[in-house]
């Protein structure tokens, strides 16, 4: 059964199961009020038949010794034009005045003792005596019901009278007939109107569920670019939401798997490009070495050459390595406070012969006992590689290392006077196999490529940040910021400084 028809359904069963409740309830208390009404009224007719001076009654033995039967005559027929029946009796029970020939009601002996007690009765009883007047041949359906009062009357304390009155229930049964029509006219009604209102209702609702049902078969089709409509008003509105979050994060997931896979086949040409002049190098030799093509006064330069091929490919790999345990967070860091100035001292000297075989000028600018909180061999590893790429890009140039403290934390810069780099190129310098300058492929520093890509892992993996500035043919500026103890992450994380230090604010 489709949705709309099961809410309207569930709405008119509701609406049904309310309307019968309340008819069966306003019946109820209808016919309770009709009753105690006319009761109400057949008492204020008996006490008019007793108070109206009708009855005369014996002042000393308080008997009912006459009736003014112009008068009480002319009440009869009122009363029995309303289909009212009454009868009146004397204090001994005797009757004395009826306006009903075929049927008198009458009192029995315990009614009689409560209205000795000075107690009304109310009841409703059927006419037995039409039963009689069927066994003479009058055709009656059945015996009527009637509602009658019986009251008492008394004169100093003693029972003097006492009347039974009533009229028969079909007067009423009309009026509730009446009433059961009219009410089962607007149950009707109102069912009408509940249907129409629900499967408007029930529409609104199924349509927007259409909705969602469309744009789910969108997405399982691949297709994330979908968008419901949401006005912050129901559950199905905040369903739409979490659908919208859902199918946008879907989409950038997509988007990121997609560009996970190109970067993975790009890394996968990179590293075999990176590999195969190398390999092709070897082969060539070996293939010279094993048929004899190689004059013996050269061999141990080719042999050079493969040893230095092999240790390249031996960096390549074991640069690689060391990339993916510190992305994946596979390496532990031994931080502590030590003087980075001495530290820089000594990659300068390091450095100083490839520095002058490039014709270029190391500088360090360093405050004495420049102190910093890091690993320090990460540290040794991260100046040296920044430096040694300095070196690579710049010819006959100057290369000024300085550090300073700032707040929260110390500062390092490596500045030269290099070849510089496009906005393109700053873009894509922290990823692996790439190069800034692709014709220095070959060169005997920073070949693979993947030098700067660990500095940036190292460099997060202490809650650092490193910044590049540089204009083509103008030169380079590396800035690499390592927080201070305070604001360092727990060892082992990659939270960053920028993270802890909008938390302590």
């Amino acid at each position: 059964m489709r949705l709309v028809w099961r809410q309207m359904l569930g709405i008119l069963v509701v609406i049904v199961v309310l309307c019968t409740t309340l008819t069966i309830s306003f019946i109820g208390v209808t016919n309770r009020t009709l009753y105690l009404n006319t009761w109400r009224q057949l008492s204020q007719n008996a006490d008019s038949l007793i108070n109206d001076d009708e009855i005369i009654f014996n002042k000393k033995t308080g008997q009912i010794i006459g009736i003014e039967k112009s008068q009480i005559d002319s009440k009869s027929r009122m009363l029995t034009r309303q289909h009212v029946k009454f009868a009146i009796y004397d204090g001994k029970h005797k009757l004395r005045y009826t306006n009903e020939n075929e049927y008198t009601p009458t009192i029995n002996n315990s009614e009689w003792q409560k209205l000795k007690q000075g107690k009304a009765i109310q009841k409703r009883t059927s006419i037995t005596s039409f039963r009689k007047s069927i066994a003479r041949g009058k055709q009656h359906p059945e015996p009527p019901e009637m509602t009658m009062v019986i009251k008492p009357y008394f004169y100093k304390g003693k029972l003097v009278a006492a009347v039974t009155i009533g009229s028969f229930t079909s007067t009423m049964r009309q009026n509730m007939h009446q009433i059961v029509n009219d009410l089962l006219v607007s149950f009707l009604f109102a069912v009408l109107i509940a249907l129409i209102i629900s499967f408007f209702v029930s529409r609104s609702l199924t349509q927007r569920i259409d909705a969602m049902n469309r744009a789910t078969r969108q997405v399982a089709k691949g297709d994330y670019n979908v968008h419901l409509e949401n006005h912050q008003k129901d559950e199905l509105d905040e369903l739409s939401h979490n659908f919208n979050v859902m199918a946008r994060s879907l989409q950038e997931s997509q988007e990121e798997i997609k560009d996970q896979e190109e970067r993975r086949q790009q890394l996968l040409a990179n590293a075999a490009h990176e590999m195969r002049t190398p390999l092709t190098t070897i082969n060539g030799i070996l293939e010279g070495l094993a048929y004899d093509v190689i004059p013996e006064d050269e061999q141990k330069h080719s042999i050079e050459l493969m040893q230095q091929d092999t240790k390249r490919l031996i960096r390549l790999v074991n640069d690689n390595l060391s990339y993916e345990k510190i992305r994946t967070n596979q390496i532990s860091l031994d931080r502590k406070m030590f003087d980075a100035g001495a530290v820089i001292t000594n990659l300068r000297d390091q450095l100083a012969k490839k520095a002058q075989e490039k014709g270029d000028e190391l500088i360090v600018t360093a405050p004495p006992e420049l102190r910093v909180y890091a690993d320090y061999d990460r540290f040794v590893q991260i100046l040296f590689n920044i430096i040694q790429n300095a070196i690579q890009f710049t010819d006959h140039g100057k290369i000024t290392i300085s550090g300073e403290r700032v707040t929260h934390g110390t500062q390092f810069s490596v500045q030269d006077t290099g070849i510089g780099m496009t906005e393109e190129q700053i873009k894509h310098i922290w990823e692996r196999f790439y190069k800034a300058d692709r014709s220095r492929m070959n060169t005997r520093y920073g070949e693979s490529g993947i030098g700067m890509a660990i500095v940036h892992q190292l460099v997060t993996l202490h809650g650092g940040k490193i910044k590049v500035a540089s204009k083509l043919n103008k030169g380079s500026t590396f800035t690499v910021f390592f927080p201070s103890q305070q604001y360092a992450p727990h060892a082992g994380t990659k939270k960053s400084y920028e993270n802890k230090h909008e938390s302590d604010k």
